[in-house]
């Protein structure tokens, strides 16, 4: 029979350490949280600036339609190749960061430099900037992790104390990407460190709360999508989420597929240099742009076409959906600085869209609008793809200040968790990471 565990047991495990190493953790989590909230902050600005100068490029490209084209293709291969170019002299910069960041926690590597931090702000404005399909949170996460372990490591703390702070800032980093101190709290305890002990926490809200005061400062303090009231559905309409929900399992499934798809046959193509690589990705992704500028970029300004209520037809809907879900994946094979979450919820957007233009005769109340499905669609597709469904959701409730689609939210999240579940599809973040270590020790 085993003993009851003691009292001071229980303390050893939820208490925050030694006075002397809170006080100390706390002063490195304030000074890296403000840090990652100005730095990240102004990234966000530059972001929405560079969004704009694209659009007017291709708006002005057009004037010469013939030789027009060339001009977008040309800037966002040159943003691709500038992106993937610092890479090289910072390897850990590439793709999101994430997976990177709960590697460290777990041990599989160890506390990279401060080359990250610069690294990650000029090849996220070059090539997310110039119009590749990847998120900002990818580079603020990554340099939230960096500023928190340089901080401890100028306070002198252990390794520990630094990875921890390497991990609880970079959800601060989250939080400053989507103006999302809760949502950015959530992620670095649901997805990153999966605990909830007390320094873990503690730590946490600290980062989250004041990054995200800082980045208010820059950015203004509103949410990210400006979203109508929505009514409560009714308890007689939560199948038609969890329907919803389970097809967009699948859906996360089919698209995590594909980006590791893509990586691995870009692992592959030795003959070719990655800058190189990166330099056609980049040119694709430049032709779409004078196509479309809604076709590429992370995608907030297609995002908020729908959350107005504007329509689409079927077909633009679907060309919209199929084009991101490939040069989304195809994007991230570049290996330049970017994240996936904010393309992730754009398409999340937009299949809930569809799915209300095709099956809305026969959805009673939710087919009226596709408002409903488009927001629980962002919620449903993130839970299928990351697998952190609580996260999820928060975020989204703090995007677009909408409350009134919890309980569909929780159902069709848990649909779409299991659907991902039953198909055997891995959480996006550990399959990256499990390649990540895969190729380092090759």
């Amino acid at each position: 029979m085993s003993e009851p565990t003691k009292p001071s047991d229980a303390a050893d495990i939820d208490s925050p350490g030694p006075r002397r190493t809170v006080v100390m953790l706390t002063i490195a989590a304030v000074i890296a949280a403000a840090a990652i909230g100005f730095i990240g902050g102004a990234f966000r600005w530059c972001m929405v600036k560079a969004a704009e100068l694209r659009v007017d490029l291709a708006d002005w490209a057009h004037q010469w339609p013939a030789v027009g084209w060339l001009i977008p293709v040309a800037l966002a291969a040159a943003g691709a190749i500038i992106g993937r170019s610092i890479v090289r002299f910072s390897p850990r910069s590439s793709g999101s960061g994430i997976q990177d960041v709960e590697a460290v926690w777990r041990g599989e590597k160890e506390l990279p430099g401060a080359d990250v931090i610069p690294a990650k702000f000029a090849g996220g404005l070059a090539s997310i900037g110039t119009g590749m399909v990847l998120g900002r949170e990818g580079p603020t996460v990554h340099m939230g992790s960096a500023l928190g372990s340089e901080a401890g490591r100028l306070l002198g703390l252990s390794i520990g104390d630094r990875k921890l702070l390497y991990t609880t800032v970079g959800g601060a980093g989250l939080a400053v990407a989507f103006n999302a101190p809760i949502g950015g709290a959530m992620f670095a305890i649901e997805e990153v460190t999966k605990s909830f002990k007390l320094r873990i926490v503690l730590v946490t809200l600290i980062s989250t709360s004041v990054a995200v005061a800082c980045s208010r400062l820059i950015l203004g303090d509103k949410p990210d999508f400006t979203v109508p009231a929505i009514a409560t559905p009714s308890i007689t309409a939560l199948w038609v989420f969890v329907i919803f929900g389970l097809l967009t399992g699948a859906l996360g499934v089919a698209y995590n597929a594909v980006v590791m798809f893509l990586l691995n046959r870009t692992d592959r193509m030795t003959r070719v240099s990655p800058t190189t690589r990166a330099g056609v990705i980049g040119g694709v992704i430049g032709l779409l742009l004078w196509i479309d500028p809604l076709l590429v970029g992370g995608g907030d300004a297609l995002t908020q076409l729908i959350m107005n209520g504007q329509t689409f037809a079927l077909w633009s809907l679907l060309g919209y959906l199929a084009l991101r879900f490939l040069v989304g994946p195809l994007s991230y094979a570049a290996g330049t600085p970017g994240g996936l979450f904010a393309p992730l919820l754009a398409l999340g957007a937009l299949w809930g869209a569809l799915f209300q233009g095709v099956a809305g005769p026969v959805l009673g109340e939710v087919g009226t609008s596709a408002l409903p499905l488009a927001v629980v669609g962002m919620t449903a597709f993130f839970a299928a793809t990351v697998r952190a469904p609580i996260t999820g959701i928060i975020l989204i409730i703090e995007m677009t200040a909408i409350t009134t689609l919890t309980v569909p939210m929780l159902a069709a999240c848990a649909a779409a968790v299991l659907a991902a579940a039953l198909l055997r599809g891995a959480p996006i973040y550990d399959s990256l990471r499990h390649r990540m270590l895969a190729n380092r020790a090759a």
